[in-house]
């Protein structure tokens, strides 16, 4: 039990909890964002980012902090809030950036943390590897070895109040995932980032930042803290959310800013090619586009392009974490999944590879909310549907049993009449007003849901093998008709005329 990370609300595998950071003396509310704040080249000021955009907490590089001499004499002299005027948490990374980036750095993890300890950091980082995607198995593992050497190096050292990260490594090997978050979190270590992410993200490779995500968590304990380390592009929050993150730090804002790139919830825009602002924030607020390109390039000035847009690249994307949480609040965070999913064909693809999960997140998903919303076809595949149908198996049918899609007959010899109302299927209609059968659907339902509909008939009839049953169904395809049990009787309502 981690007591310095509290769950107090949950949907899907998302959740809003209480990181307690006590040498900050702060507690933040998670998910959260931790820009990154690069010590050379301050973008956006940190005292901003805090009054202005909502960061409670924010991550530095104590690498470069150290390797600079002009700033690593102020920060040892001043201490790191002071020298970036930020009074919220600071994390700081360890130089393993620059590791993957270079293959070698000058420091080892003890040196690092007692570094990071002496500057005020509030959250330390070891020199982990962050070994990249597709590498080959026999590298993977020996970088696994070498994380996990920094990690116990990192358990050994004198912290103080200061919260440790230990990395989740493994490549794009699930199992190798699973193993580390399984090894990590048996550590004394306070905070798991799940590492290497960035080379997937930058090649919009979202399905396979889930499977890393979901196979870490596998193996992590369920109220540990987890980061994924350089994400924050507003387009795949929500996702990133749902599978199970609860932290996120990214470059994203002043970097695509500095190249002319404003990002959306999704997909990201070149100012040079813009016309209008889709945004209310107060830099698109204020300006057009034309107006923006029109601006003198000056990085010292308040009003320079490169600045502003990283302000709205902020706004844009602290306002979609506030969306998720309220998502989560309402229980309808996959909804909102669903539709930043319709951006990018590559968030599609997270998005159904995180329903292939759908087993794991039914475990955490709440029994009630409001309204189930069918919004495409992968509403099927949604939790809550697999929870009704692994329930249908608790029913008791009596012996001759009628489900139908229309209302029950006004006169007939069964002992019993069901609702039938996909994606869920058959159950009593003493349910109907429950969640999630309260679910509003389109009255042109696609074939997936009646698929799956006919999937929860097929496991009614699997629990009650001696219940004679009668399927009355609106014109169901075949691909739906072939997943009812042979033994069920079935009949088209639209043949009968009596649907409705």
């Amino acid at each position: 039990m981690r007591d310095h990370f509290e769950i107090r609300d949950h949907d899907a595998a998302g959740r809003i909890g209480r990181l307690e950071v006590p040498r900050a003396g702060v507690t933040v509310e998670t998910p959260a964002l931790l820009p990154v704040v690069n010590p050379n080249v301050l973008t956006v000021e940190p005292s901003r980012l805090r009054e202005e955009f909502g960061a409670e907490m924010l991550i530095t590089n104590s690498y470069i902090i150290r390797s600079t001499d002009r700033i690593r004499d102020r920060v040892l002299e001043e201490g790191l809030h002071d020298f970036l005027g930020f009074d919220g948490a600071i994390m700081t990374d360890s130089g393993s950036f620059q590791l993957a980036e270079y293959g070698d750095i000058d420091v080892t993890t003890e040196e690092i943390i007692e570094f990071q300890r002496r500057i005020g950091s509030d959250v330390a980082t070891p020199v982990d590897v962050p070994t990249p995607p597709d590498v080959d198995r026999e590298r993977a593992e020996r970088e696994l070895e070498t994380t996990e050497r920094a990690l116990a190096d990192a358990a050994a050292a004198e912290t103080g109040e200061m919260l440790v990260n230990a990395p989740v490594q493994g490549s794009t090997f699930p199992d190798l995932r699973e193993e580390a978050g399984r090894h990590a979190t048996a550590t004394d270590l306070d905070v798991f980032p799940v590492g290497a992410m960035v080379p997937l993200l930058n090649s919009y490779r979202y399905a396979e930042v889930v499977e890393a995500v979901r196979a870490a968590k596998r193996g992590l304990d369920p109220d540990a803290p987890v980061h994924l380390f350089g994400a924050g592009h507003p387009m795949m929050l929500a996702l990133a959310v749902a599978a199970g993150c609860d932290l996120f730090d990214s470059a994203a804002y002043a970097l695509m800013a500095r190249d002319g790139r404003y990002l959306t919830v999704s997909g990201t825009e070149h100012l040079e090619e813009m016309e209008y602002f889709p945004c209310s924030c107060p830099v698109c607020a204020e300006h057009t586009p034309a107006e923006l390109r029109g601006l003198e390039e000056d990085p010292d000035a308040d009003a320079s392009p490169e600045r502003l847009l990283a302000e709205h690249n902020l706004h844009v994307t602290f306002e979609e974490l506030r969306r998720v949480k309220a998502a989560i609040r309402s229980g309808n965070l996959l909804e909102l999944v669903d539709r930043r999913a319709r951006g990018h064909p590559a968030m599609l693809d997270g998005y159904r590879a995180l329903l292939d999960h759908a087993d794991e997140l039914e475990r955490t998903d709440p029994v009630s909310k409001d309204a189930f919303f069918y919004t495409s076809h992968e509403s099927a595949r949604r939790p809550e549907v697999r929870r009704h149908r692994d329930r249908l198996a608790r029913l008791e049918a009596p012996g001759r049993l009628l489900l139908t899609e229309s209302n029950a007959p006004s006169t007939h010899d069964y002992d019993a009449v069901w609702r039938v109302k996909p994606p869920f299927g058959p159950f009593p209609r003493a349910l109907s007003e429950t969640y999630p059968l309260t679910a509003e659907v389109p009255e042109r339902l696609d074939d997936a849901a009646r698929v799956t509909a006919a999937e929860g008939v097929a496991a009614l009839a699997s629990a009650n093998p001696k219940t004679e049953i009668t399927l009355g169904h609106d014109g169901w395809p075949e691909a739906a008709l072939d997943a009812v049990p042979d033994r069920v009787e079935t009949e088209d309502l639209r043949t009968l005329g009596r649907s409705g």
